[in-house]
């Protein structure tokens, strides 16, 4: 098996246990809780390791059967708004970035943002977190990655979906390296080329799309459904992020603003990547294209 392909089995990996890394958005709720198991005996210690290795058996099976059940040969970021479609409108203090929002694939993100958009939640808010050829963040009331709820005034789990990638454009949720971690704060891909690794990682996948990545009790998830070409050609054409994907909830996409995205993510920061001068969410309008 090639190194690629380990690459990839890797980030599914991740993805399961819900650790970020340091390259994940969000600083969001940083603070990261470890359960640990106290083993007062030999025999308690056997007993609970099995307790343990079966649950953690059973997640693994029903995450990787969410995402076979969301693979697909048709991916709504690739195509236009349709007219009724929802969308909001971002006003920013550097221009307009309009968005699109996919609710059947991540229907809590997409009524989380547009909840607290239609409310005002983000007016006046920052893009408290900006790293040019990677991503711009906001949705933060304290400003500076450690604030923010959701509109269930807790925080709720990633929704992946293997229709959903990190494009150029992608909006997403951000959330700490916590399983059940988001809240209102959300980024922006805005990536427009890949490094050299990402390429030949994604060009080793067209190649070792029939190779399977997970066998489950009645499914088999492959390399292509995973990443299929339509997918690996639009990243390698137009930039994104795919080290992120399936561990972070992408609800919507820009189509129309990146131009602004890009301004936004040049801007001068400081040690913390925070704009030295506010990039500031004026409001967000929620309408219908």
């Amino acid at each position: 098996m090639k190194m690629k392909f380990l690459l990839l089995i890797m980030t599914l990996a991740t993805a399961f246990t819900g650790c970020a890394g340091a390259s994940g958005t969000s600083n969001a709720n940083s603070s990261e809780n470890e359960t640990v198991i106290e083993q007062n005996t030999e025999e308690s210690t056997d007993s609970q390791s099995e307790d343990v290795s079966v649950s953690e058996s059973n997640a693994q099976e029903a995450f990787y059967k969410s995402l076979y059940n969301t693979k697909t040969d048709t991916f709504p970021q690739l195509s236009e708004p349709e007219k009724g479609e929802t969308i909001a409108t971002i006003h920013t203090n550097k221009g307009d970035i309009k968005v699109r929002f996919f609710p059947e694939e991540a229907p809590k993100a997409v009524e989380n943002f547009v909840t607290h958009a239609k409310e005002g939640y983000y007016n006046g808010l920052t893009f408290h977190r900006v790293i040019n050829e990677f991503m711009i963040q906001g949705g933060d009331p304290v400003g500076d990655g450690t604030g923010g709820e959701s509109i269930w005034g807790e925080p709720f789990e990633v929704e992946p979906s293997l229709a959903l990638k990190h494009f150029r454009g992608a909006l997403c949720m951000a959330k700490s390296s916590l399983p059940v971690s988001i809240g209102s704060q959300f980024y922006i891909v805005q990536n427009d080329g890949l490094d050299e690794q990402s390429k030949q990682a994604l060009e080793s996948y067209k190649q070792q799309g029939d190779e399977v990545v997970y066998t489950g009790k009645d499914f088999e998830l492959k390399v292509k459904d995973i990443y299929p070409e339509a997918v690996i050609d639009e990243y390698l054409k137009n930039g994104g992020t795919p080290s992120l994907d399936i561990q972070y909830t992408v609800f919507g996409q820009v189509y129309e603003g990146l131009d602004v995205v890009d301004t936004i993510a040049k801007v001068e920061t400081d040690d913390n990547d925070k704009p030295k001068e506010d990039v500031i969410i004026e409001s967000i309008e929620v309408g219908e294209y």
